[in-house]
């Protein structure tokens, strides 16, 4: 099991911050990673709620199931992501400061088969890539850029 976490500030409030990432479908936005994600569940989003998303690993296509497991609008969302070989949980958090949000994150990554012997090797390219994804967002929501 490796833990993948991190933080960054951004310069928007955190109900547009939680708002942005509670809602799976905005991934594509900012991941340039993550080619399609659907909402799979009806009603609005909170805990229970599903989306399927894809997502390319080393450029091929590999699918994945985020269930939402926790859900405390603005501050804690929390999610389980379950793909091939892979599960990861956790949570991110939105804290409001002076100028803006700052958005933490903090998975647990458990990665099953041969690949298992890669632990430590998974938490440093996670830590990367979770970097890479929310400097998306942050550039995002600063800036409107994906």
């Amino acid at each position: 099991m490796s833990r993948v976490r991190g933080s960054i500030e951004i310069a928007r409030g955190s109900e547009e911050v939680f708002d942005v990432v509670a809602d799976q479908r905005n991934e594509v936005h900012y991941n340039p990673e993550m080619t399609d994600s659907v909402k799979l569940t009806d009603g609005p989003i909170g805990v229970g709620t599903k989306f399927r998303a894809t997502v390319l690993s080393r450029g091929k296509p590999m699918e994945m199931t985020i269930e939402c497991t926790g859900f405390d609008r603005p501050r804690r969302f929390a999610t389980r992501s379950v793909m091939a070989g892979a599960v990861a949980e956790g949570e991110v958090r939105c804290d409001p400061i002076p100028d803006g949000t700052l958005f933490s994150w903090d998975w647990q990554v458990s990665v099953s088969g041969p690949a298992r012997i890669a632990g430590p090797l998974i938490g440093v390219i996670g830590r990367r890539q979770e970097r890479r994804i929310w400097t998306g967002l942050k550039r995002m929501l600063e800036n409107g850029q994906p």
